[in-house]
């Protein structure tokens, strides 16, 4: 009960953070990170509470990903699962995306906590924006799919490099580089062990 209230706390709540999310996401991660921890909702709360969101509005609105794999292989499974899922997943993922901004940015003076504490608001703001197109897609039937990968792959990138230091173009450069880098190889490893496990069971 503590914890809802201070999702739906009006100063210190998911409004509160969505918009500060929104206008200036490096500046109050940063204040998060080093000072104030009591105004925006906790990091992991936020992203699976947004990922929720996004995932309430796909179902509702029949939006499914279609996998193109065998019904009933290993690989298909974990990416059923993985849609299912999305606050699990996102943070797995920032996991990966973590690893190649840790790599590439190493100077940043951010350890990988921290690194996966801005994710974890990014890629829940990044989880609401795509919920918001998905909204218009159920309603309008335009398929918006294309569009909103670029509004939030730029988002994260935006958000990423502002954390990061935002002052030269190589921060929001590494930024982008490192988010899809970290996209490519968690859905590799998904990949690779559905087909991993689907080989053992045909052994």
């Amino acid at each position: 009960m503590h914890e809802i209230q201070h999702i739906l706390h009006f100063e210190k709540g998911i409004l509160y953070t969505i918009k500060a999310l929104l206008l200036r996401p490096g500046q109050n991660i940063r204040a998060f990170v080093s000072e104030d921890r009591s105004r925006l909702v906790k990091p992991i709360i936020f992203i699976i509470v947004t990922s929720l969101i996004y995932t309430s509005i796909t179902h509702f609105f029949h939006i499914e990903g279609n996998h193109g794999g065998p019904a009933h292989s290993a690989t298909t499974a974990i990416m059923s699962w993985i849609e299912s899922h999305y606050g699990y997943s996102n943070i797995i993922m920032g996991i990966f995306i973590g690893f190649w901004l840790k790599l590439m940015c190493r100077k940043s003076g951010y350890n990988f906590f921290e690194i996966l504490i801005m994710l974890c608001f990014v890629m829940g703001t990044g989880m609401l924006l795509f919920a918001v197109f998905a909204l218009v897609e159920g309603i309008t039937g335009t398929n918006l799919i294309l569009l909103a990968t670029a509004v939030v792959l730029i988002y994260c990138s935006w958000a990423i490099g502002q954390f990061l230091g935002g002052k030269k173009f190589a921060s929001y450069l590494y930024a982008m580089i490192a988010y899809l880098l970290g996209m490519i190889s968690f859905t590799a490893s998904a990949i690779l062990l559905g087909f991993l496990i689907d080989s053992f069971n045909k052994a």
